[in-house]
């Protein structure tokens, strides 16, 4: 087992059912570092508390420590993790390799969720009498042409990035994951289907990120 910063056990701050303490948490287990979870935010408030604030400016989920550094948003904490713990593994060595995985790190924030948060929130968070369910069919027509250029690299590719899992797979495998288990129309893309049944396999992931939709 790997283990962190200054011997110390990691320290991720969020509850689980955020999609972006999922990733943090997911990264760590398929690396077998030793963490504790915090629960904070949501129902289990915290985030307004001088001491997280502390830590977090910003207010929200995730917050990770690892011996003296403290450090927040969840890619930059993946990036992170992955640069310290993963290299070889989650994070390819060679510059080279590891490009693709930067960018569809990026690809992830700036073109899928940018349309599935919306889908997510008003299917999932928010009462029945109160939904749009006109912004949530304009954004789940955004989103499925979005999901067939995804579709596309996994034809030609086992993993989002290349041969080997990196940490692409976790953030794009979490959107996936709400893409396949929202009540929504989907076109058939096989080669994504194929993909996200394997991640789905995973052991980190029957752990982690396995729950109901909430």
């Amino acid at each position: 087992m790997c283990s962190s910063g200054n011997n110390e056990m990691l320290r991720i701050w969020g509850r689980l059912n955020s999609v972006n303490v999922a990733k943090v948490v997911w990264c760590a287990a398929e690396m077998d570092l030793p963490f504790q979870r915090i629960d904070a935010g949501g129902k289990f408030g915290r985030l307004d508390d001088a001491s997280y604030g502390a830590k977090n400016p910003n207010r929200k989920i995730p917050t990770l420590e690892d011996g003296g550094l403290i450090l927040w948003e969840s890619h930059a904490i993946l990036r992170y993790l992955g640069a310290r713990y993963g290299e070889g593994s989650l994070w390819p060595s060679d510059p080279v390799a590891r490009a693709p995985m930067d960018a569809w790190l990026d690809w992830v924030h700036t073109e899928g969720y940018f349309h599935m948060r919306d889908v997510f929130w008003q299917l999932i968070r928010t009462p029945a009498e109160e939904r749009d369910l006109d912004l949530v069919e304009r954004q789940r027509q955004a989103l499925d042409p979005k999901m067939g250029i995804v579709d596309a690299q996994l034809a030609n590719s086992r993993y989002i990035a290349g041969p080997t899992f990196t940490l692409a797979d976790i953030p794009m495998g979490l959107l996936a994951d709400r893409w396949f288990r929202l009540d929504i129309q989907r076109s058939p893309y096989p080669h994504l289907r194929r993909w996200y049944d394997d991640l789905a396999a995973r052991p980190a992931f029957q752990t982690y990120c396995a729950q109901p939709l909430t």
